[in-house]
This record gives C-alpha cells, structure tokens and sequence, in this order.
C-alpha cells in the first residue's frame, strides 16, 4: 500500500479552497478582490473595536513584512483599506476598512461559511477538533522553519 503525502494532500486541498472561492459569489461581483484580500478584510470586520496594525496581520496570516506591506498598499490603492495615524505614536498607521470593503465582507462572509459547510460535510465534532489539533501541531512543526 503506498503511503500519502500529507504536503500534497495538503496543497491540493488549499488549490481546491482557492478555486471554490474564485468562483463563490462575492469573487465574481468584485473583481478587484483576492482571496488573501477576502480573508484581511474578514479579520479587520471581526475585529473592528480593536486597533489592527500590519505586524497584527503578519502574525494572523504567518506573512512576512514585504509580503503583508505589498497586500496593503494593494489595497490601499484599490480603495478596500485605509491607513490612519494613532495618537499616541506617530509611526503607527492602524489599518481600517472602507464602506467598499464592508459591503464586500458581508457577500464574503455568506460564501465562507458555506465553504466550512462543504469542507466538514460528514465530519464528527471530535473529528473536526481532532483535524484542527493536527494541524495546529504541523504549523507549529514548521513555525520556527519559515521565518
């Protein structure tokens, strides 16, 4: 019996999300937003009360500083994103959503969730926390790897 790869298995599924989500709703609507940008934009919704800065992002999504300034000048320029002063430190530029974005994280929000429905289609509770665990361990296994 041949044994599977858990990076390829794991790449194809990541090729299959990105496709599902090039074809979901809110993708074909706005063409201006990318999946990374769809998933930014969801995590400065989900956390509106709380002052979101670039390293914030480089920590969430496991990005490097060029690639996290290069995704936010993007959308900067593409008016999803605004990047305003803080009072109390004038080097800080906390990252805040346009009234463009907002709308587009609403049609995001509905085709994400149908997304998590058709990935844990048939899948226990404890199967989903038992996969959620070993992936946590995999990236952890690669965390000190890929700075």
């Amino acid at each position: 019996m041949r044994e599977k790869s858990v990076g390829i298995q794991l790449r194809r599924l990541n090729n299959q999300i990105r496709r599902y989500m090039d074809c979901s709703a809110s993708k074909k609507k706005v063409d201006s937003v990318t999946g990374t940008n769809g998933w930014i934009i969801c995590y400065l919704a989900n956390h509106r009360d709380t002052e979101i800065f670039q390293k914030d992002l480089e920590k969430r999504f496991g990005i490097t500083r060029s690639t996290a300034s290069k995704v936010l000048s993007l959308m900067e320029r593409k008016g999803l994103i605004a990047r305003q002063s803080v009072p109390y430190d004038a080097r800080l530029k906390k990252i805040a959503l346009t009234q463009k974005a907002i709308d587009i994280n609403e049609m995001a929000r509905r085709d994400a969730i149908q997304l998590e429905v058709r990935l844990t289609n048939g899948f226990t509770k404890a199967e989903l926390n038992a996969l959620a665990d070993y992936l946590e361990r995999m990236q952890n296994n690669l965390k000190n790897f890929t700075k």
